[in-house]
Parts: C-alpha cells; sequence; structure tokens
C-alpha cells in the first residue's frame, strides 16, 4: 500500500495563543520573546497598556512573531533589539510556556482521537501516518483542521504526500490554515520551483556553494550530475541532495514514549566569530537551551547529560557532554551546563552551527531533581 504521510504545523502557534487572550490585536505586530518584556498593564479607564519594541533594551531573542511582524522582518531567534529596529511599534509579550504546553496538549489530543498514529516533532508540529486510514486525504485534512480548531481555537496548516520530506515542505506552501496535497506529477510542478532553502537539511552555506554551481531552484539541483555533485561535497552529501530534489525519503513515522534524548540545533546564515560575534552567540545560546527545556517540559521529561554540538567553518563538527549528579529540566540549568562544556572547546575557528542536547532523559519520579550550578562564576565563552 503506498504510503500517506500527513505533517500538521500549527500556524504561528505561541503568537496565535497569546491573540486569544488579546483579541484586540489581531491584525497587529506582535512579537513574543523575554528578556524584560511584561504582561499588558491597565489604565484607569480599563483600556489595555502594551509594551512597545522601541522601548526595549536587552538581550533578550524572538520566540516567534505574528505574521504581520514577521512581513517586517522579524523572525524566531532574532535578538530582540535588532527586532525593535525592524518593527518599533510592533508590541512585546512575554512568552507563556505553561500556557503553550497546554494548547499543545489540546491538539495533539484531538488529532489523535481521529489518526493515532503520531511522531510528535515539536510543542508545534507533528507527523501523522494515514496509510491505513480509510478516507480520502482532502476530507481526512479537512476533518484534522476541524477537530484542532474545536479543542483550540487555533487554526494549523496540512501537508500531505507519500513521504514526511514532501509533506513538510507542503505544509508550508499554503500558510496560514492551509491544506496541499503532494500526488503524482506535484513534484514538478509544486516542489521543484522552490529555492534549494526550502528542504530541511540544506543551510544557507549549502545553498551558497550551490548557487556558485547555478543551482537555486530544487529543479535545478535535481537535474545536476551526482559527480559534480560529488566534486563539491562529499558523496554522501551529494546522494542525500539528489535523493531529496527527487522526493525521495523513507523514514518511518515514529511514535515513541520516551525519546533517549532532546536537542535543538540552529546554523548561521554567515559564520560567526567567538569574540566578535559573541552577544549573537549568547543569545543563540540563550534560546536553544529554552526550547530544549520547552519540549522537557511538554514531554514530562528531565534528564542528567548535557551536551553541546559546535560545526566549525572548515565543516569540523566537535560535541562535548556533562552527566550531572541530579536530572535538569529548566533553561537555566540546561544553559549553566552546556556554557561548561563549551569551555572544553578550542574556539579557533569561526562558528556555523551550534546545539544544545539532553539526554538520559527518564520519566517524573525517576529521580531528584535540582538546579545544577557552575563551578565558577564565567558560565562560558558566550557570557
Amino acid at each position: 500500500m503506498p504510503r500517506r504521510i500527513a505533517h500538521l504545523d500549527m500556524d504561528a502557534f505561541y503568537a496565535s495563543v497569546e491573540l486569544l487572550r488579546y483579541p484586540e490585536l489581531k491584525g497587529l505586530p506582535v512579537v513574543i520573546g523575554g528578556g524584560g518584556a511584561s504582561r499588558p498593564g491597565v489604565a484607569a479607564d480599563g483600556t489595555r497598556l502594551y509594551s512597545r519594541m522601541r522601548d526595549y533594551a536587552g538581550r533578550g531573542v524572538a520566540t516567534t512573531a505574528t505574521y504581520e511582524a514577521r512581513a517586517l522582518g522579524v523572525h524566531s531567534a532574532m535578538g530582540l533589539m535588532k527586532a525593535a529596529r525592524l518593527a518599533p511599534d510592533a508590541i512585546l509579550l512575554p512568552a507563556d510556556f505553561n500556557q503553550y504546553r497546554l494548547y499543545s496538549r489540546r491538539f495533539k489530543d484531538a488529532v489523535a482521537a481521529i489518526a493515532p498514529h503520531i511522531e510528535d516533532r515539536g510543542i508545534d508540529e507533528i507527523y501523522i501516518d494515514l496509510t491505513e486510514h480509510g478516507d480520502d486525504s482532502l476530507a481526512l485534512a479537512r476533518a484534522l483542521k476541524a477537530a484542532v480548531r474545536e479543542a483550540t481555537g487555533l487554526s494549523c496548516s496540512i501537508g500531505i504526500s507519500p513521504n514526511k520530506l514532501l509533506s513538510k515542505i507542503a505544509s508550508d506552501l499554503d500558510k496560514p490554515d492551509g491544506i496541499t496535497l503532494i500526488g503524482a506529477g506535484d513534484l514538478e510542478a509544486r516542489i521543484w520551483p522552490l529555492p534549494v532553502g526550502r528542504i530541511n537539511g540544506i543551510g544557507p552555506k549549502a545553498q551558497t556553494r550551490l548557487s556558485g554551481m547555478g543551482v537555486r531552484s530544487i529543479g535545478e539541483l535535481a537535474r545536476m550530475p551526482l559527480a559534480k555533485l560529488a566534486g563539491e561535497f562529499s558523496e554522501r552529501y551529494a546522494r542525500w541532495l539528489l535523493d531529496v530534489s527527487h522526493g525521495r525519503d523513507e523514514r518511518p513515522v515514529v511514535v515513541e514514549s520516551t525519546p533517549k534524548s532532546v536537542s535543538r540545533e540552529t546554523t548561521f546564515e554567515r559564520d560567526l566569530h567567538v569574540r566578535r560575534d559573541r552577544d549573537a552567540l549568547g543569545r543563540v545560546l540563550d534560546a536553544l537551551c529554552e526550547r530544549v527545556a520547552g519540549d522537557l517540559a511538554r514531554k514530562e521529561l528531565a534528564g542528567r547529560t548535557i551536551g553541546v554540538k559546535v560545526r566549525f567553518d572548515d565543516f569540523r563538527t566537535v560535541t562535548r557532554d556533562q552527566t550531572l549528579p541530579l536530572r535538569v529540566a529548566d533553561a537555566r540549568s540546561i544553559r549553566q551546563a552546556a556554557g561548561l562544556c563549551l569551555k572544553r572547546i578550542p574556539m579557533e575557528r569561526r562558528i556555523r552551527l551550534l546545539g544544545v542536547r539532553v539526554g538520559a532523559l527518564t520519566e517524573p519520579g525517576a529521580g531528584e531533581e535540582a538546579p545544577c550550578t557552575p563551578d565558577d562564576g564565567q558560565l562560558d565563552l558566550f557570557s
């Protein structure tokens, strides 16, 4: 039986949850972030008083933003000071992860009632194996979207195709509140005209190198000879590039009760210098730790092994980890332990990728939890 895989992605999830609380902000540029943001106050006449981006000062990062703020250039993991320059009139709200986790559980429970074979990919996205479901794809997508809206009041976008690779691309094609079905002939018509960066795993550096070869679209990549790609990249990566450009992906939808680890990583648009770009690296590390902590809280897990991953501009990758005496799950403790791991890596070249991982995971009641305290006052090279 041909596979039928769906990727369901909530639309601007954190921001959309906030708009349920503050419906008068619908249609306005709103940025969600930490680092000094506060909940709106109330004037004497009952009017809500919102913080504006122009008044922000600090090292915080944007967790997400409404589509109106994104149109002004604001995106997730951007420093709030830069976001303030791009969108000074935008409204700034603090992140409320307890609320986001609540709505995450609600939408996933609603989906599971219709199609239970789910792979959890984060607080706001899931893969669903629909292969053995009897209804046609469009009817299923509509039923899933209706169930999510009824359970949460929020919209989502769904892509359905024979595999996870194409479905993830498809779910982003008609956002927000879209349905995209990829079937016979749609690879060439809908996927090949897209830029190569739409494929998860082709980062800015690889895009630049492909552009130098005259390859900008996925279709142009699909028509490249393997030998030519292997001359620019490793043969393994070249074969992967051709596979994904032709829409080939055999990864199954994996349902796991307890994952072995939780990790987040990001590839920079430009290679960052450990000293000159220290503030930017520090903000990214903060954001990665917050996201890992959010994933752990949503899964109700904690871990003892904290690790970091650094890829330098020569594509050399170095990892370091540390096993703690007690389990941790909060962003501050993860940040402290990750900082100590970073101090053990010689920073002799520019950095193109940074990642944070928490392993040796266990569920509540499996052991004592406590924050990690660093050995000295300097947390890491990016403080």
